[in-house]
């Protein structure tokens, strides 16, 4: 995309429309500004290589290198173009020219920024080069490597990429360089670049490999809590002024002040989601405990940055300045529920208007179902509206129970008298009985919409998706379903994690009265994916990655993705440009499929290799990109999808989780 585009983009980003309505008026409004400067643009620039270096033919020394490159995260990157007719090599300033085709046209050919002109230096990513090879150097500060790589679109052959080392290897200082492949297209021709005797190091293996890696900047202070190995987690216990050293990985994670974890996951794992909603800083680092142990208990100040992290003893001046800061706390207003219809309507007859009475999951995934979206698959399912946990709740009394239990002084100021209060509340709320003929209409009603097999009941209430609060996570999901007595603890499940005790915390955390808070549900149909994840659409690696989709997945049901105990596969997709670039492959050797007794079952993962191909990837993004207009707000969306065979099913959309 032109500079200039790009602008037009950011610029117009900030008009409260659909993003991708947004998307096209910046294109159009681009090509239109291009088109009109490029005139003078195109000399100005090429006169500009005499009136300042904006490149160099060799990179003799680490200062030049400094010159001509720039930090974006944890990298240092610059670009490089080959003429490969003449063979001389360009290295570019990053800091001047932000994409190679403004050094082409501008500088090398000296041609306006056109139509014409643009196919034509598109053609340089094919298979042949017709005329340029296009390429990046990028120090990876955190395993202290350097690779050469190429745009992830890049259909590049092993040929080209053995030139491009030889040629680097003349003109560049640092001589130990890696061929990084960026997409599966590229992967492929890594055997034979090994055979040329070049190293190849992934992403994957990048990612894997680094000591350190940044989740949520920030800084806080509190207590420095290590947590034991082998701590279960049903046992955890945190008040909200600690900072949490993890030495392993949790499914989710109660209000605290900080987190450092010595296992690696996704940023779009529970925990990680939690401390970006949360403003904390959040980072993994695998020598933590070896380096923090002699500070656990004591107060600390933490800080955390793209390059590195400072965890140490706290001084009496950031104590004072974080008290200052904690005092200022959020309030979060929740609409007003409906708690008087009773219908339980499909969901192609629901609208996200409609989340006050069931809950925004069911209403946000209402809108798409009745959108009639040829691209896009969603599982049947209806809605159960709040009044049918409202009535169960005043039916056996547990109304009063909440109401008493909120009135407890030791529930505010006792943390874990707190857990174990809410315990003995869910506990209840399961034990107690539904309505005999409730749950008959709801087990007629699924058998005879949804079908014999196994359905998913999923939560959704009136506490997420709110502004300021995402509340991702919070609630139960009861997946593949089978039989009424199965269906009624299920349906009970959902309505008691109402009362969760990470639910409750957060709610707390954000000043939500919980006397406004009601539990409805989604019954869906199952579907036993053999793939499943999270999509965002934004470039969570890349602030400046316009128009790019984050993807995570996992081979089975989508539990994995977010409880973050294993990696999953990450890629980042170009929807501009239709490039797939691989962060991590998925390291589990186990997924979950459905018991055709109910439940869920874990098995060897026999799809070891790629989950998500370009084609998936593309397909994929595709569906997301054509229900995106239907949200009109200016935040990125947050999506639950599911793969069966080649057929992608989306089960959840929502606003992604940001701090505050």
């Amino acid at each position: 995309m032109h500079p200039v585009q790009q602008i037009v983009q950011q610029i117009v980003q900030q008009i409260p429309y659909p993003r991708s309505v947004l998307s096209g008026v910046a294109v159009a409004i681009g090509l239109c500004l291009a088109a009109f400067i490029s005139l003078s643009a195109a000399p100005r620039i090429a006169q500009s290589e005499y009136s300042q270096r904006v490149y160099v033919r060799s990179i003799p020394d680490r200062a030049t290198f400094d010159n001509y490159s720039r930090v974006l995260g944890s990298d240092r990157f610059s670009k490089f173009i080959i003429d490969v007719k003449t063979d001389e090599i360009y290295f570019i300033d990053v800091n001047v020219f932000k994409i190679h085709a403004d050094f082409v046209l501008g500088v090398l050919l000296k041609q306006a920024w056109t139509a014409e002109n643009i196919r034509e230096y598109n053609k340089n990513y094919k298979r042949v080069k017709p005329r340029f090879i296009l390429g990046y150097l990028t120090e990876h500060l955190k395993v202290k490597k350097m690779s050469f790589a190429f745009w992830e679109g890049d259909e590049i052959i092993a040929k080209d990429v053995a030139r491009v080392y030889k040629k680097l290897q003349k003109t560049f200082y640092q001589k130990d360089l890696y061929f990084r492949p960026d997409s599966p297209a590229q992967g492929v021709i890594a055997k034979a670049v090994a055979r040329k005797k070049i190293k190849t190091i992934t992403n994957d293996a990048l990612y894997k490999e680094a000591p350190y890696q940044a989740f949520n900047k920030g800084n806080s202070v509190g207590t420095l809590r290590v947590v034991p190995r082998n701590t279960p987690y049903e046992s955890l216990i945190f008040e909200r002024d600690d900072i949490v050293l993890l030495q392993e990985s949790y499914p989710d994670i109660s209000p605290v002040a900080g987190i450092m974890s010595m296992v690696f996951s996704t940023p779009l794992s529970h925990v990680n989601l939690r401390a970006t909603a949360w403003g904390i800083p959040n980072a993994g680092y695998r020598k933590a405990k070896s380096d923090y142990t002699k500070l656990d208990g004591k107060v600390v100040y933490y800080e955390v940055s793209n390059r590195g992290h400072v965890l140490r003893l706290a001084t009496p001046k950031e104590v004072a300045s974080y008290e200052q800061r904690k005092d200022q706390r959020r309030t979060i207003a929740v609409p007003p529920a409906d708690i008087d219809t009773a219908n339980m309507p499909m969901l192609s007859k629901l609208r996200a208007g409609y989340s006050r009475t069931y809950g925004s999951k069911t209403a946000n995934l209402g809108e798409i179902a009745s959108a009639g979206l040829p691209t896009v698959n969603v599982p049947r399912g209806f809605g159960l509206p709040f009044f049918y946990y409202q009535r169960h709740m005043t039916g056996h009394k547990l109304d009063e129970r909440v109401r008493l239990l909120l009135k407890d002084e030791k529930m505010h100021s006792d943390t874990r008298y707190r857990k174990e209060s809410l315990a003995k509340l869910r506990k209840a709320i399961l034990e107690a009985p539904m309505d005999p003929l409730v749950l008959d209409a709801i087990y007629k009603r699924a058998r005879l919409k949804l079908g014999p097999g196994g359905v998913f009941v999923r939560s959704s209430t009136n506490a997420e998706d709110l502004p300021g609060f995402n509340g991702a996570g919070l609630y139960d999901t009861v997946p593949n379903v089978r039989g009424k007595k199965s269906l009624e603890t299920a349906i009970k499940t959902v309505w008691a994690s109402l009362w969760n005790f990470r639910a409750f915390e957060e709610r707390d955390l954000f000043g939500i009265d919980h006397k406004r808070v009601y539990a409805g549900v989604l019954i869906q149909t199952g579907v036993n994916a053999t793939a499943a994840g999270v999509l965002v659409t934004t470039n969570l690696y890349n602030p400046e990655g316009l128009n790019s989709f984050t993807i995570n997945a996992k081979s089975g049901l989508g539990m994995r993705v977010v409880e973050g105990t294993k990696i999953p596969e990450q890629v980042i997709y170009d929807t501009s440009n239709d490039g797939t670039k691989i962060i991590s492959r998925s390291d589990d050797p186990y997924m979950l499929i459905f018991d055709s007794k109910g439940g869920i079952q874990e098995v060897k993962n026999p799809h070891r290799g790629v989950i998500l191909t370009e084609a998936r990837a593309k397909r994929l993004s595709k569906a997301v990109q054509s229900f995106e207009p239907l949200f009109s707000n200016r935040h990125a969306l947050d999506v639950e999808w599911l793969l069966e065979g080649e057929t992608v099913w989306i089960v959840q959309a929502r606003p992604y989780v940001e701090a505050h």
